[in-house]
């Protein structure tokens, strides 16, 4: 097994990989400290996981995810966030991850989700397979965030986080147009009127830090 680990907290990822390397399966551990050497790691190698985090440096963890699905590059990726499954993880599925944890999960339960995405399964928390559920047995209950495309969603971050219109559009290589077209698409969504707005609930639902 071929592991790629990226996270920009050097202490998180040598945590992992010293759990990781008592699996008997696992012949190379890998290391990117953010999301734009993850990327390029990931097009250069072949990896059979690569463990994501969502907030780092350069290029988020769905940025990155973005990338792979554009690509079609076929890449399993197990999320591990420190934000609740609640806030990223449906996000995070719809651009193809394999699986999503938050960092509070035992190492028990990573190394099941581990196994099975190597397996080539896809791993969802128990308690998270249920909010799935509910929410597609009634929509009304999701969150206002969770009501956005991918794109729109990627959008609103990058907007929530401060970044112009023109950063966006280099970032996801997108007319400038397009990033502003979005952004009204999301202000109507999201029943709001500026970006500040964005930033104020993108911080209260633990979507940036």
């Amino acid at each position: 097994m071929r592991i790629l680990i990226a996270d920009d907290h050097s202490v998180v990822r040598e945590g992992l990989k010293q759990y990781i390397k008592t699996f008997n399966e696992v012949i190379l551990i890998d290391e990117a400290a953010d999301g734009i050497e993850a990327w390029d790691m990931i097009k250069a190698g072949s990896y059979n996981l690569v463990i994501l985090d969502v907030s780092m440096p350069g290029m988020s963890g769905l940025d990155v995810l973005q990338k792979i699905r554009d690509k079609n590059l076929k890449t399993h990726v197990l999320i591990l966030s420190v934000h609740p499954q609640e806030q990223y993880a449906i996000q995070a599925f719809k651009l193809g991850a394999s699986g999503y944890l938050s960092k509070d999960c035992t190492y028990e339960e990573l190394k099941i989700a581990i196994n099975k995405i190597y397996s080539g399964g896809r791993y969802v928390a128990a308690a998270f397979v249920e909010k799935l559920a509910f929410d597609d047995f009634n929509s009304d209950n999701k969150a206002i965030h969770e009501k956005l495309s991918r794109r729109e969603f990627q959008v609103m971050i990058s907007l929530a986080k401060g970044k112009s219109i023109i950063e966006i559009s280099r970032e996801i290589c997108i007319s400038n147009n397009s990033i502003s077209t979005y952004r009204t698409r999301i202000l109507e969504k999201m029943g709001m009127k500026k970006n500040a707005e964005l930033t104020i609930y993108a911080i209260k639902n633990n979507l940036i830090e």
